[in-house]
C-alpha cells in the first residue's frame, strides 16, 4: 500500500528508488559544471545568421581569421536545410533573410555558386521571389557589399539623436535592444560604406531580377489612413533631407551620438552586450574616425570574439552570453532538490551575484526617476540595461536561500525597489522599459521584424508576481491586484497564456501558474484550471510536452510539438502547482523525463526552446534541458513525499512575517 502523502493514486507513480536516481545524477552533473568564479553558463546558440554576420563583419572589417574560417564554413553548411535554406530553428522551414546571409557567408569564404550546397539554396530563394525579399536588417547588410542599393533600404536619420525623449521617435521610445542597434546604424547609414567584391564573390544570382532594374516600392495599405501609409509617407520624406541635410545639425547630431555611444562601449560586455548592436557599434566608431588600435575598438571587438564557441569540431557564435540568467536558475532547481545553504558552490555563487549588481542608472532612468539602481543584467556585464526578468529569479534565491538577508540587505533591497518601480501603468512588467508600448511604431519601414518596442508581458509579469507572493504578499496589494488584472486580461481562450520570452504556450502558462500559486490563489479556480486543461490536452504519447516555435505564427498549433525535457518540465511544474501531482499525465510526464535522462545525469534537447523575437529569432539555451527538468523532479518529489515543495515552506514562512517593502512600492 502507497502511503506518500494525501494522493489519490491513479495511476502507478515513478519509483522513489528511480527518481533519487534521477535526481541525484542531474544534480552531480550540474554542480560539476559550475565555473569557479560561481556562476552556470554554456553556449547560447542561435540560428545560422549570427555565424554568418561574424564571418562578413571580419571582410568588412579587413580581417582574415583562417583558422576561425576553416571551421565555420563547416557549420555553416551542417546547418542547412532539407528544402536548401537555412531555417531559424531546428528543423523549421527555410527563412530567406537567413539563407541569403549565409549564402553570402560562403561565397566570401570561397565556395562557388556551382556547390551543390549553394545550388540548392539559391533555388530556394528564387522559389521565394529572390533576394528583393529580404528583411531590412539583411538589405543593410548586403548594401554594405554593395548587393543592394540604398535606396531600398527605409531612412535612418542621424538627427534622430537630436529628437526630446518624450518625442515618440526619440530612441528612447523603442527597446533596449533596438536602441543599441538603432544609434550606431545611424553612422552606417550617414557614410555608407562599402566593401566591393568580385563578381565571382557578390551574389547578383539571388536576384530574380537584376537589383539595378528593381523599383523599390512600399506595399501600401489599401486603407488609406493608416499608421503604415503615415510612415511610408514619412520615410519618402526623410529619404530627401538625407540626401539634402543641413550641415550644421548633420554634425551634431553624429557628435551627440557618438557621445552616447562610447560611454555604453566602456565595460567588457560591449554596446547592450548583444552581437548585433555589438558588431554595428564597432563599424560605426571606425566610420566615426577611430583608428584600429583605439582602446575602445579592441576592447569592443575583443568582446565580439569572445562570442565565438566550439561546437562538435566546428565555430559557431552565440548572439551573447546568459550567466545571470542561467545561474539564478540553476540556483532555483538546487534549492528544491534540498541543497544546503551553507553548501559551497551556493556561496560561490551568491557572492558572485553581489559582485554583478547593477549600480549605475542606465537607460531605465529617463522615464523612472528617484530610484536607486539596483538589479542584475542578462549577460556577464550589460549595467545599462539590467533586466526585470533576471532581476526577479535572482531575488527569489536570495528569498529562498536567505530569509535573513544576512550579508545582503542592500543588495536585495536595491533589487526589489528597481523592479517594483518599473511596473506599467497596464499593470504588467516588461524585460527591460517601463511603458515601452507605443505598438504604433511597429509600422514603421524600419520594424519590418515587429520587435521595435519592449511592452508588458505575461511571463515576466508572472515573474514579479512570483517574487512578491515568496515575500508574504497576495492579492490583497494593490501593486499585486493590478498585476492579476493585467494577467486575467492576458490569457488566451484555451486557458494558456502567451511566452514572450519562451517558447511559447507551455513557457507562459508555466511562468504564470507558478506566480498564481505563489501568491495564494485559489488553485481550483476556473480559470487556472482551465490552463491545466491545456496542457493535459497537450501530452503527447510518449508522456511528454512540446511546442514547435511554429506556433508564434499559427496559434491553433500551440503546445505541439515534439517534447522536449524543457517543456516537459514546464508542464509538470504548472500542473503539479495546479494540484494534479496524483495525475495519470504527471507521472507519464515524470517517466518521460527519467527514461531520457542519461547516465551523465544530463538530457539531450535539439530543439530551440527560448525566445529572442517571435517570427524571427530563437534561441537553444543549453542548460535548459538541465536544470529546468532536475527542478520538475525535485518538484514532485517533494510533493510526493512531504506534500509540498521547498519553496512553499519558505513562502509560508515570508507569508507569517513578510519582507518589509516600503509603502509607495505596493501602491
Amino acid at each position: 500500500m502507497d502511503t506518500r502523502v494525501g494522493l489519490d493514486i491513479q495511476d502507478p507513480l515513478p519509483e522513489l528508488d528511480s527518481l533519487d536516481l534521477g535526481v541525484g545524477r542531474a544534480l552531480d552533473s550540474l554542480l560539476s559544471r559550475q565555473h569557479t568564479d560561481g556562476y552556470w553558463v554554456e553556449p547560447l546558440e542561435a540560428d545560422v545568421t549570427i555565424t554568418s554576420e561574424y564571418v562578413l563583419l571580419q571582410f568588412l572589417l579587413g580581417r582574415r581569421p583562417e583558422e576561425f574560417f576553416q571551421r565555420a564554413a563547416p557549420f555553416i553548411l551542417s546547418s542547412q536545410g532539407e528544402d536548401g535554406g537555412w531555417p531559424l530553428y531546428h528543423g523549421g522551414p527555410a527563412d530567406i533573410s537567413a539563407t541569403v546571409k549565409a549564402y553570402l557567408a560562403l561565397k566570401l569564404l570561397g565556395y562557388s555558386a556551382d556547390h551543390p550546397a549553394l545550388v540548392r539554396a539559391r533555388a530556394l530563394v528564387h522559389e521565394r521571389g529572390g533576394a528583393i525579399n529580404v528583411n531590412v536588417f539583411t538589405r543593410i547588410t548586403l548594401a554594405l557589399f554593395g548587393q543592394y542599393d540604398w535606396k531600398g533600404i527605409p531612412a535612418l536619420p542621424p538627427e534622430m539623436v537630436l529628437l526630446p525623449k518624450w518625442f515618440p521617435l526619440s530612441i528612447y521610445t523603442v527597446s533596449y535592444w533596438s536602441r543599441t542597434v538603432i544609434v550606431p546604424l545611424l553612422f552606417i547609414y550617414h557614410h555608407k560604406p562599402l566593401v566591393s567584391l568580385s563578381p565571382e564573390s557578390g551574389i547578383p544570382e539571388l536576384f530574380v531580377t537584376p537589383m539595378s532594374q528593381v523599383k523599390v516600392h512600399y506595399a501600401w495599405n489599401r486603407k488609406v489612413l493608416s499608421w503604415k501609409n503615415l510612415f511610408f509617407s514619412l520615410d519618402i520624406l526623410l529619404q530627401f533631407w538625407n540626401r539634402h541635410p543641413f550641415p550644421p545639425l548633420r554634425r551634431m547630431a553624429l557628435r551627440k551620438g557618438l557621445e552616447w555611444l562610447v560611454p555604453r562601449m566602456k565595460g567588457e560586455g560591449g554596446l547592450g552586450a548583444i552581437y548585433p548592436a555589438m558588431a554595428n557599434s564597432v563599424l560605426a566608431l571606425r566610420l566615426a574616425g577611430y583608428q584600429p588600435d583605439h582602446p575602445l575598438l579592441e576592447r569592443a571587438i575583443r568582446s565580439i570574439d569572445d562570442l565565438v564557441f566550439d561546437v562538435e569540431g566546428m565555430k559557431s557564435v552565440q548572439p551573447c552570453f546568459s550567466p545571470i540568467w542561467d545561474t539564478a536558475l540553476a540556483l532555483g532547481a538546487l534549492f528544491e532538490a534540498g541543497v544546503s545553504m551553507d553548501s559551497p558552490p551556493v556561496a560561490r555563487a551568491f557572492e558572485w551575484f553581489r559582485r554583478k549588481e547593477v549600480r549605475l542608472a542606465g537607460d531605465w532612468s529617463v522615464r523612472v526617476r528617484g530610484v536607486e539602481a539596483g538589479g542584475w543584467a542578462f549577460q556577464h556585464e550589460n549595467d545599462y540595461y539590467p533586466d526585470i526578468d533576471d532581476t526577479s529569479v535572482v531575488l527569489m534565491d536570495f528569498a529562498k536561500w536567505h530569509p535573513e538577508m544576512n550579508g545582503y540587505p542592500d543588495v536585495f533591497r536595491r533589487g526589489l525597489e528597481w523592479v517594483l518601480s518599473m511596473q506599467g501603468t497596464d499593470g504588467g512588467w516588461a524585460a527591460f522599459d517601463k511603458d515601452n508600448d507605443f505598438l504604433f511604431l511597429n509600422n514603421i519601414p524600419f520594424a519590418d521584424h515587429g520587435a521595435l518596442l519592449d511592452p508588458s508581458t505575461s511571463d515576466v509579469t508572472g515573474r514579479v508576481v512570483e517574487l512578491l507572493g515568496i515575500l508574504g504578499y497576495g492579492p490583497e496589494v494593490p501593486t499585486v491586484r493590478r498585476s492579476l488584472r493585467f494577467l486575467r486580461k492576458e490569457q488566451e481562450p484555451d486557458g494558456s497564456w502567451y511566452g514572450r520570452w519562451g517558447v511559447n504556450y507551455i513557457y507562459g502558462t508555466w511562468s504564470v501558474v507558478s506566480a498564481l500559486k505563489t501568491i495564494g490563489e485559489d488553485m481550483s479556480s476556473p480559470y487556472i484550471q482551465k490552463s491545466m486543461e491545456f496542457l493535459f490536452a497537450h501530452q503527447n504519447a510518449d508522456g511528454g510536452w512540446g511546442e514547435s516555435c511554429y506556433s508564434y505564427f499559427r496559434k491553433e498549433t500551440a503546445g505541439v510539438g515534439g517534447s522536449t525535457p524543457s517543456q516537459t518540465a514546464w508542464a509538470l511544474i504548472s500542473l503539479i502547482h495546479g494540484g494534479h501531482a496524483a495525475h495519470p499525465a504527471v507521472s507519464r510526464g515524470v517517466r518521460f523525463l527519467l527514461s531520457r535522462q542519461s547516465a551523465n545525469g544530463r538530457w539531450e534537447e535539439k530543439d530551440y526552446t527560448g525566445t529572442g523575437f517571435p517570427k524571427v529569432f530563437y534561441l537553444r539555451y543549453n542548460m535548459y534541458r538541465d536544470y529546468f527538468p532536475l527542478w520538475a523532479l525535485s518538484l514532485y518529489r517533494n510533493v510526493l513525499t512531504r506534500g509540498r515543495s521547498r519553496a512553499d515552506e519558505r513562502t509560508v514562512s515570508w507569508r507569517l512575517n513578510p519582507y518589509p517593502i516600503a509603502p509607495r512600492f505596493l501602491e
